[in-house]
């Protein structure tokens, strides 16, 4: 029997999400947005909470939450502040590599530091040629002695500026395509340095820098998983990270859904509140029924993880219409308020710009339509909605 409701735990983590969101994340997120300032702050608290390292297993400090837990919490993130949301789960993406591919050693030792001080860590793979294109990376990572020296430029990182660590995906083989790829930890030292701070559209609370690594030296012990075996890393980790992205889009869906119902209800033309005009019922019927259908994909890919099963179909389903959903919903929240939701002063202008770049990072819409595609064609369609119980 499939069954959708929450137990008691996961209800509990929810609602101390919620909180959080509500009374942390909210009373800042429009001051950040507007300045494009760093909620240090907010995040000092969020890992306090243990919101931005839920995922560390408890063998290492951490809080052990699994992948169903992940996505309640990033939905009442995305609800907050996207923004700030995403440098809180920044972590999240940056770590699943260590956990997928780090020895048990490496693991001990980083996983405690991160979960006993407050760092941050930083995911780098994309560069300023190389997007979609993952083979086409220039950064590379050399072998001299016991010894990695990485070099090249990565753009878009999330925490960039700030991060403490960096999971650096470089070429160890630059003639083989994507199977040259590996995967390395990097500390912050002198010789990796912040060249751009990003001036976003959206997501203005977080940072987003573009890094460079010159002559950059680390320990071949700081290599994950097997030498040029990296672009599987990557693409393992975002199946696990998928899951939380659609999780954030659904709940600035949710904002802007909520903030198009409650000003429906107070407007008033042609005598009545605009809600009893049936042009802006179906607005908000069209809304609410994307916004259900995206947290159940949601649930679905993350439950998949949980029960030990591939979800590389059902993540790039969640994500893909998740994300395209956050941008539908929070246009026709906009429309909803008319000449009101082109002004500031209502915050739902904040939601529409936040949304643009869900169908962005982590896999464009467009990739994720390709992996659906790929995984359909090849036949990978599994029946996941028989284990999907959460």
């Amino acid at each position: 029997m499939v069954d959708f409701t929450l137990n008691d735990e996961q209800k509990a983590i929810r609602d101390m999400a919620h909180d959080f969101a509500e009374n942390v994340m909210r009373p800042v997120a429009w001051e950040h947005d507007v300045d494009g300032t760093w909620p240090e702050d907010v995040l000092r608290q969020a890992w306090e909470l243990g919101i931005m390292n839920s995922h560390v297993p408890d063998a290492y400090g951490g809080p052990g939450m699994d992948y169903m837990a992940g996505t309640l919490i990033e939905e009442e993130l995305g609800w907050g502040c996207s923004g700030i949301g995403t440098s809180i789960a920044a972590n999240g993406l940056a770590t699943a590599p260590i956990a997928l591919g780090g020895t048990e050693e490496f693991k001990r030792e980083f996983f405690g530091d991160i979960t006993s001080n407050y760092r941050l860590v930083s995911f780098c793979l994309t560069e300023p040629g190389a997007g979609s294109d993952v083979a086409g990376m220039r950064t590379t990572a050399t072998k001299v002695g016991d010894e990695y020296v990485l070099n090249g430029s990565k753009c878009f990182i999330t925490n960039g500026g700030y991060a403490d660590y960096f999971t650096v995906y470089a070429k160890t083989d630059p003639e083989a395509g994507h199977r040259g790829i590996s995967a390395f930890v990097v500390p912050k030292d002198d010789t990796i340095t912040v060249d751009k701070k990003e001036d976003k559209m959206g997501q203005r609370a977080s940072n987003t820098a573009t890094i460079t690594f010159n002559d950059t030296r680390v320990p071949a012990a700081n290599l994950l998983g097997e030498e040029n075996k990296g672009f599987k890393l990557a693409m393992m980790t975002l199946d696990r990270t998928r899951p939380g992205v659609a999780a954030m889009a659904t709940g600035i869906a949710r904002a802007a859904f909520e903030a198009a119902t409650e000003y429906s209800k107070e407007r008033v033309q042609f005598g009545v509140p605009i809600a009893m005009h049936q042009a802006i019922q179906f607005l908000i019927a069209d809304m609410a029924t994307k916004i259900e259908a995206s947290r159940l994909l949601t649930w679905q890919s993350a439950a998949l993880l949980d029960a030990g099963m591939r979800n590389t179909l059902q993540s790039s389903h969640a994500k893909r219409f998740a994300a395209d959903t956050a941008m539908e919903v929070t246009t026709d929240a906009v429309q909803v308020h008319g000449g009101y939701g082109f002004i500031k002063e209502y915050k739902v202008e904040k939601y529409m710009r936040d949304a643009k770049i869900m169908q962005l990072y982590e896999g464009t819409a467009q990739i994720q339509r390709l992996v659906i595609a790929k995984e359909i064609l090849l036949g990978r369609n599994v029946e996941a909605a028989a284990v999907t119980t959460v």
